[in-house]
């Protein structure tokens, strides 16, 4: 098993930035790709970035592509997403997330095994 813990989530005006962390505990070795989720009220959980494999291959969704920077410490079992530039559609619950295998279909939640239990960001204008 493998339990996630995220933190850094809060209130940020649009513009600023928040470095939101995940860190894991447990099986750690067995995680191959970790990805950040949100989900704001009303909607889906959406994909915002991931990074898999031993390469750390990095992944971003449209919408934050050149604002987010992922990034994985193995050595301390956490993850980060420095988010920048924040826009007001920005504001969800932002979940960690993690699986034992290197994900092809990294975008779809649904294939990850282990959550955390997300941390709300709130980009005010």
């Amino acid at each position: 098993q493998v339990q996630l813990v995220e933190s850094g989530g809060g209130l940020v005006q649009a513009g600023g930035s928040l470095r939101l962390s995940c860190a894991a505990s447990g099986r750690t070795f067995s995680i191959s790709t970790m990805g950040w989720f949100r989900q704001a009220p009303g909607k889906e959980r959406e994909f915002v970035s991931a990074i898999r494999g031993s390469g750390g291959s990095t992944y971003y969704a449209d919408s934050v592509k050149g604002r987010f920077t992922i990034a994985r410490d193995n050595a301390k079992n956490t993850m980060s997403l420095q988010m920048n530039s924040l826009k007001p559609e920005d504001t969800a619950v932002y979940y960690c997330a993690a699986d034992g295998r290197v994900l092809m279909m990294y975008r779809y939640p649904q294939n990850y095994d282990y959550w955390g239990q997300g941390t709300q960001v709130t980009v005010s204008s």
